[in-house]
């Protein structure tokens, strides 16, 4: 690419009306979230857990090289793969799942090896329309201030160049997997949180030879329902100062490839196993009566209402690919997650390889 890149290193149903609230609720909540608020679950903590049995792993991209973090299957083998997928605050040195969760090594325990990509704030793990900008000043005219739309004006990860984080997990990092460390590029398990559990869905609507398995925690699975995008335009402006029309212009084509609602019939097509999940947006014992909790709440119902609509649709697409889990207590947070990942290994790890 000629422009500069960002440097980087070597249940059962509930009424119609009851999910109909709660989606009114979770877009009233997320469109009023101030800019610059940490997301509950979703901030990066002051210290990162980092594992020292994974290692990084570089692959070069139309973005620049990117880095994941490979951790080992406890057997040994190279047959069993899972992809884990961030969310919209992915971090530039680690993916969430290693700093804030044991996941990926109860994965290599149950003998599935486990690719965790870094990176990719905001980006729908999606390749992009353009690189992100707002009225057409370039990247970098601005400084970062911590969040809000004033980082739109500032550097940064898919601002100077191209997100193009699809053709990365589905062709660049495939092979270089393939080829360098001998994983099986067929029959891989991709599964994420809220941007990464729709992402995750997407790779197996439209790489069915490559995920045979997706699993959604709190995912955004209706995104062209009234209220959605716009919802989503104020989340990524606050998660680093992301324009969601640089993703994908409204109601476009590329828009409603990416929503899980309308390319639900791919995945009935393809025999995908899928892992639906949303909490109920209340808080558990172990969450926090906090401003962060509250937030927590909205989005997790938000997530909610979402993914009903997405099971009704299913439903009336005959699929019978679908596992849902809806959890009593949860809020859009880490823990929920972690233990949604407990729930659904299981089932992955019979459905890859």
């Amino acid at each position: 690419m000629g422009s500069a890149r960002w440097k980087r290193g070597p249940g059962r149903y509930r009424s119609t009306g009851s999910w109909l609230r709660r989606f009114v609720l979770g877009v009233a909540v997320a469109m009023l979230l101030p800019l610059g608020t940490t997301i509950a679950g979703i901030g990066a903590p002051a210290s990162a857990a980092f594992n020292p049995a994974a290692f990084d792993f570089w692959v070069e991209s139309p973005m620049g090289p990117i880095k994941s973090r490979i951790l080992r299957a406890g057997d040994g083998n190279t047959n069993r793969v899972a992809y884990v997928l961030d969310g919209m605050r992915a971090p530039e040195h680690l993916n969430g799942w290693e700093i804030e969760t044991n996941i990926p090594e109860v994965l290599a325990r149950h003998n599935i090896n486990v690719v965790m990509p870094v990176g990719g704030m905001s980006s729908f793990y999606a390749d992009w329309n353009a690189p992100s900008e707002f009225f057409g000043v370039p990247a970098g005219a601005g400084s970062s201030t911590g969040s809000g739309i004033l980082d739109g004006f500032a550097g940064g990860p898919g601002k100077s160049y191209r997100y193009q984080w699809e053709t990365f997990l589905t062709n660049n990092l495939r092979w270089a997997l393939r080829d360098r460390l001998g994983f099986n590029p067929y029959r891989n398990g991709a599964f994420g949180l809220s941007m990464g559990g729709s992402a995750a869905l997407t790779l197996a609507a439209y790489h069915p030879d490559q995920f045979s398995y997706a699993g959604s925690f709190s995912g955004y699975l209706n995104i062209s329902a009234p209220g959605m995008r716009e919802a989503i335009r104020t989340a990524m402006m606050d998660a680093g100062g992301y324009n969601v029309d640089s993703m994908a212009p409204p109601w476009g084509p590329q828009w409603l490839r990416m929503d899980p609602f309308v390319f639900a019939p791919n995945l009935v097509r393809n025999g995908t196993r899928v892992w639906i999940a949303a909490a109920s947006g209340l808080p558990a014992a172990t969450d926090p009566a906090s401003f962060n909790t509250l937030n927590g709440m909205g989005l997790e119902s938000l997530a909610l209402a979402n993914t009903r609509a997405f099971q009704v649709r299913m439903a009336t697409l005959g699929g019978g690919n679908a596992v849902y889990s809806f959890p009593p207590f949860g809020i859009h947070a880490w823990n929920n997650w972690a233990d949604e990942a407990m729930r659904m290994i299981p089932d992955m790890s019979a459905n890859i390889g």
